[in-house]
């Protein structure tokens, strides 16, 4: 039997009745009570998830933006201090290593937060491209709990347990300071759609963090949310998850990402390949569609364009909040524009979907 490892809240989700599953080696709570009223949960009041799965690799040292630089499409150099970006960690071929978002604490500390499955991967690719700088990279991924509180009343529940004006935190900036006397990070990101908070810690103090929030928040509405629910909403809002909709062979131009690519900032692995598909064009793209059918598809369906071949659905499930299947699948370029349609093969049956336009979910401000 493989050595599953567990999160710091392994007892208080089993205290909770989560059923919990091995997520990438991980034994994680993914669903408590039930994937769309904690999804819904999230849209219209708050939900808690345990993140503490995920990576945190640490690079200090003189050369710290100079390797930042160099292993990631986007330009951190443009980051102030305790500001966030989220970016690709990058191959040389122009794709994905791992989705990652960068913190700067200042010109020579960057935190970077990597995906669960990925951590050791990443650590030694990263190492391996800071020969010759003067840099110290750690994998310090024991040394934290990842508590999520995302959803409209995130602020009003988490304000009163923090010593910190959660109001001045814009979103994708941190601060540090103190939960109810305990050391944490705060930072106002997440992978929901929604406002929301991601609080780092000492592992120790998880559990006490963690049933704060729930008893703090449960006449706001908070419940604990799991994976699944994690999974639908941030398909709803058209975030990529790693090993379905991007990696090491999907560009990240292709991925629909541009946003993140800053080719003017100087040379980064992968470069010269993003460079060229900007200048030549894609043959393919990610793309967002409805299926015009009550059927949902899934993660790995075939996707057909005139009886051909041409895919397969990355990220697919109804969608709780929007109340229609929804899914993400790579298109030949000449077939993503919005209105195109295509079929999707669901147990030798095709069901036509639509492509439309993305993110699927926008929260108002």
């Amino acid at each position: 039997m493989t050595n599953i490892k567990q999160t710091p809240l392994n007892k208080a989700h089993r205290a909770l009745g989560a059923k919990m599953v091995d997520f990438v080696g991980w034994d994680m709570p993914v669903q408590y009570s039930g994937t769309i009223p904690e999804h819904l949960a999230v849209r219209t009041a708050a939900g808690l998830f345990d993140v503490s799965h995920m990576g945190e690799i640490e690079i200090k040292g003189a050369d710290a933006l100079k390797l930042v630089q160099l292993i990631s499409c986007n330009d951190a150099s443009k980051l102030s201090d305790n500001q966030i970006h989220y970016t690709a960690l990058m191959t040389p071929k122009g794709t994905f290593v791992d989705d990652m978002l960068v913190h700067r604490f200042n010109l020579e500390y960057f935190f970077l937060c990597v995906n669960a499955s990925n951590v050791d991967k990443d650590f030694d690719w990263i190492v391996s491209q800071s020969k010759g700088l003067d840099v110290d990279v750690r994998n310090t991924s024991d040394k934290y709990f990842q508590i999520a509180i995302q959803g409209p009343r995130s602020l009003e529940i988490l304000q009163p347990l923090v010593d910190i004006d959660l109001s001045t935190i814009k979103y994708y900036w941190f601060k540090e300071g103190s939960f109810s006397n305990i050391p944490v990070l705060l930072t106002r990101t997440g992978y929901t759609g929604e406002d929301g908070f991601e609080i780092y810690g000492l592992p120790d103090e998880a559990e006490r963090v963690w049933n704060k929030i729930l008893e703090q928040g449960e006449p706001l509405g908070i419940i604990p949310a799991g994976l699944a629910a994690r999974n639908t909403l941030r398909l709803e809002a058209k975030m990529m998850l790693y090993g379905n909709d991007v990696d090491d062979t999907t560009t990240v131009l292709e991925a629909d990402l541009g946003w993140i690519v800053k080719l003017a900032k100087g040379d980064f692995l992968g470069r010269d390949i993003l460079a060229e598909q900007k200048e030549k064009g894609l043959s393919r793209k990610i793309v967002g569609f409805e299926v015009l059918d009550r059927v949902p598809v899934r993660d790995g369906y075939p996707v057909f364009i005139d009886g051909q071949e041409v895919g397969k659905v990355t990220s697919g499930s109804p969608s709780p909040f929007l109340k229609k299947n929804i899914g993400l699948a790579y298109l030949p370029i000449d077939k993503t524009a919005i209105g195109t349609e295509f079929s999707v093969q669901v147990r030798g049956r095709d069901v036509a979907a639509r492509v439309i336009e993305t993110p699927f979910y926008k929260r108002k401000k």
